[in-house]
């Protein structure tokens, strides 16, 4: 009997053509999976509302602006603290000095001369948290009448969305797999284990604008009218499923 003892470079070609294979079996051996997203609300009443006021004042001097602004300031800042509002609530937000220029219309040769300074501008913004929303006209038409001429918007939020983000988790997970269930039953096949969860958070409401104080009319002395609806969290989840086949 003959034997035929494979040579050195046979070998090499076996084990390189296994170890090669093995990609291919694994890929053939890959799970099939399914993937959904899903969005889940949540709808609370706001218990709170956020105010961006600001005083502006104008001057022949920086200094002139500067004094009356911070008097304006100063009795805003009284009122709303005598209406209740703690000192955590209160927070300077912006506060700055502008000069205002004069342009001079050009000659007849098209020449212009420099502009001057005619005056300064300061502008102090003010962002208030006020937790009773029941005196919420009735802050607003105070601050008013004491001095604040601009706003840069009110939004109406929850001071703890803990609970309301918590069902729109819920509510998005369970829509998830309503979801994937009537795809799967369509296709005659069943869900397995779930591979991978993750989530897309939407909490924060917008904010809903309040227009330029300064064109406020009050007709009376009747509290500003101010209606806060709801606010509505929402949650997006995106689910993968391993399919079983």
């Amino acid at each position: 009997m003959n034997l035929k003892i494979p040579t050195f470079t046979s070998l090499a070609v076996i084990i390189s053509t296994l170890v090669f294979a093995q990609p291919t079996l694994a890929e053939d051996n890959k799970p099939a999976t399914i993937s959904v997203s899903a969005t889940g609300t949540a709808t609370v009443s706001p218990d709170m509302a956020i105010l961006n006021l600001a005083v502006m004042r104008e001057g022949k001097t920086a200094r002139e602006a500067l004094n009356a602004n911070t008097s304006a300031m100063t009795k805003v800042l009284a009122a709303l603290k005598g209406a209740g509002i703690a000192n955590r609530d209160l927070q300077t937000s912006n506060f700055n000095i502008q000069p205002r220029y004069h342009y001079p219309p050009r000659n007849k040769t098209g020449e212009q001369k420099p502009p001057k300074i005619i005056g300064y501008v300061v502008n102090n913004g003010l962002t208030v948290k006020v937790r009773k929303l029941a005196e919420l006209g009735a802050i607003l038409d105070t601050v008013v009448t004491l001095g604040v001429n601009s706003s840069g918007g009110i939004r109406f939020t929850t001071d703890k969305p803990d609970y309301a983000i918590k069902q729109a988790r819920k509510n998005a997970m369970a829509r998830a797999i309503i979801k994937a269930k009537t795809l799967t039953s369509a296709a005659r096949i069943k869900l397995g284990r779930i591979l991978e969860i993750t989530e897309q958070n939407h909490g924060r409401p917008r904010p809903r604008a309040m227009g330029r104080m300064a064109k406020m009319e009050m007709a009376d002395s009747s509290p500003v009218p101010v209606a806060s609806g709801e606010n509505t969290y929402s949650v997006t989840v995106n689910v993968r499923w391993e399919l079983a086949q």
